[in-house]
């Protein structure tokens, strides 16, 4: 059975209990394409972490602002987009969480962990939308068949 592309977009006001919406949709997306439960782990953290950053640190709270986030879903990739209404940021000046110096500061987590789980990460000039991308390779199992 083919499995078809999805394309969706979900606007959700800055509240964290809002991104509960987010993840029960998507998640119900992506096990009707087989993702396998690495994956989900994954991009289900990376999602939690790009929500949580664009609603606190980028509008900083505020439920009047809107998070967007749209995906597109295909039995091999899934690419998230999360923008909020912030004034953005530079990726480029958020310390590195693991150096000696910046171990206890609490800032820079996020992004280490979306980086490190998702296969992309990338952010637009303004620093207020980033891009993340997960591929789903195949198992072995499947190769071999």
């Amino acid at each position: 059975m083919s499995k078809a592309k999805i394309f969706q977009s979900l606007t959700i006001a800055s509240e964290l209990t809002a991104t509960r919406q987010v993840e029960q949709h998507l998640f119900t997306q992506l096990r009707a394409q087989n993702y396998p439960d690495d994956c989900l782990f994954a991009i289900r953290l990376a999602l939690e972490e790009a929500l949580s950053n664009a609603i606190k640190h980028g509008n900083h709270l505020d439920p009047a602002k809107m998070v967007t986030v749209r995906f597109s879903i295909n039995p091999d990739e899934i690419q998230l987009t999360i923008i909020d209404q912030g004034q953005g940021f530079d990726p480029l000046v958020v310390p590195d969480p693991t150096t000696k110096e910046h171990l206890e500061d609490p800032n820079g987590r996020g992004i280490m962990l979306m980086r490190a789980y998702m296969d992309e990460v990338s952010y637009n000039l303004k620093g207020n939308e980033v891009r993340m991308v997960k591929r789903i390779r195949p198992s072995r199992s499947k190769q071999a068949g």
